[in-house]
């Protein structure tokens, strides 16, 4: 539907209600995958809907529809009417049209070639090369290459006045190989998750990518076990997007430090009245809300609720400042937050979600980094976590490390992983490197709510140096 189509839409709703919103969600997901020199997919999955919201009695209503039809439509509505006066006996806030300011404006993913441009025979054939080049030998048992294109549209009107057009194009590669030899097994990975065009899956850059991966793989191979001690710890910027996510984003959002996802996801250490005080780490901490950073993964110009999408310190010189709550979180505590109300689809009520959630470099080269280190590891590449439901205590696994020796990088480590608690963790940042060490990364599939939403996330980084921090081998 255009815009003016779901305004004739909006306009022929029938129900007495305070305000009333209509999301349109179109998305096409193409799946390309060979494993083992296999096609494994070769798909190409549609869904499109319309979700109906309406605001009564105090409360705000949901209903989602598959079809288009005006008698559809008019059906939905009522039925979130329902669902809204049902809920205004037991509400435990009472909202206004002002949870939904109104916005007009468009937001197009940038990229330099069109999907059209790379034909499915010739993007298999490019995953085909990448895992020829991931099995360097035959000791890579193993390796899968992955091409996910995700085309979006979303399109919001309003009875208040918005009227909001959003175009995304969203790719995924992944290359991975896992080594054996004897009683060993090794893998090693490369994802990338980017708002960008074909131009994701240049040959040469594949090719690299792949080769490096395989070789890497197999260096594990004969790799002593990482050194169990409390001692310095380098992380590089594919680890610390998990880092940022576990516990930052997610102790952050406003709905969990509420209370709201305390049955299924968990809660939080941060209370309301730790913004603006709690020290959550070394002043060279500056955690930027942004979803307006060129091609990461979780750009948008415009939340689920119709507030503009702007860069924002959610911490500064490590004091917290804002909480990751949309304007209904807001309201409901008092904490200041960010456009984040985010649904996964045309069928899932917006909540708050993490989008592009990034680490501000600072000045040192990634050699300087390094070269201030007299003992202790350096790590990539997450490949397992736990972290309780406070997003407090937690130990990382990463895939690839090595030891920092009298200001060298040295011996390649196998199994690296680290322990810690996120508040004297984040204390113990000591070092940043600069914009060239900046690396930019996300995740398709983080899952939150009831029914559960899968959505994308992004986040980027420096590279990091970290002091006493427990380190320690096994898988």
């Amino acid at each position: 539907m255009s815009n003016t189509q779901l305004y004739d839409a909006l306009s022929a709703i029938d129900v007495k209600v305070d305000w009333v919103g209509l999301r349109e969600v179109k998305e096409n997901t193409t799946y390309r995958i060979i494993r083992d020199g296999n096609p494994q997919a070769n798909s190409r999955d549609v869904s499109h809907g319309i979700m109906v919201e309406v605001l009564s009695e105090g409360q705000f209503g949901y209903f989602g529809c598959n079809s288009l039809a005006p008698e559809k439509i008019q059906s939905a509505a009522e039925s979130a009417l329902l669902q809204a006066k049902a809920a205004a006996p037991h509400s435990l806030f009472t909202f206004s049209d002002e949870a939904r300011p109104p916005s007009k404006g468009e937001y197009q993913s940038p990229f330099k070639s069109k999907v059209e441009e790379l034909s499915a025979g010739k993007l298999n054939e490019i995953l085909l090369q990448a895992y020829r080049h991931l099995k360097v030998n035959d000791h890579i048992v193993s390796a899968t290459a992955m091409g996910m294109i995700i085309e979006t549209d979303i399109n919001f009107v309003s009875s208040n006045g918005s009227d909001t057009r959003q175009s995304f194009l969203m790719v995924q590669s992944d290359y991975s190989a896992t080594a054996h030899k004897r009683a060993e097994y090794q893998r090693r990975s490369d994802n990338h998750c980017l708002q960008i065009g074909m131009e994701e899956f240049e040959i040469d850059a594949v090719l690299a990518r792949a080769v490096r991966v395989g070789e890497q793989a197999l260096e594990l191979l004969n790799a002593e076990e990482c050194p169990t001690e409390t001692t310095h710890l380098v992380l590089a910027p594919d680890q610390m997007m998990l880092q940022i996510h576990e516990s930052v984003g997610h102790a952050l959002e406003v709905d969990r430090i509420l209370g709201d996802e305390r049955n299924y996801a968990g809660w939080s250490f941060v209370r309301e009245k730790d913004f603006g005080n709690l020290q959550y780490g070394s002043d060279l901490m500056n955690i930027t809300f942004d979803p307006t950073v060129d091609g990461q993964f979780a750009c948008y110009g415009y939340d689920d609720g119709g507030l503009k999408a702007e860069r924002d310190f959610i911490i500064k010189d490590g004091v917290l400042l804002k909480g990751l709550g949309g304007r209904e979180s807001q309201l409901r505590s008092g904490v200041p937050g960010v456009a984040n109300f985010r649904s996964s689809s045309w069928n899932r009520a917006p909540i708050d979600r993490m989008a592009n959630l990034n680490l501000e470099p600072g000045d040192s080269s990634f050699d300087e980094v390094i070269s201030a280190v007299d003992h202790g590891v350096y790590m990539e590449t997450n490949r397992s976590w736990s972290i309780d439901d406070y997003r407090n205590k937690f130990q990382f696994g990463c895939e690839y490390g090595k030891l920092i020796e009298k200001g060298k990088l040295t011996k390649t480590v196998k199994n690296p992983n680290y322990r810690g608690i996120s508040n004297p963790f984040w204390n113990s940042l000591k070092m940043l490197g600069n914009q060239e060490t900046f690396g930019v990364y996300g995740t398709p599939y983080c899952g939150k709510g009831e029914p559960n939403q899968a959505i994308r996330v992004g986040h980027a980084s420096p590279l990091c140096l970290f002091e006493n921090v427990e380190v320690f081998g096994g898988v």
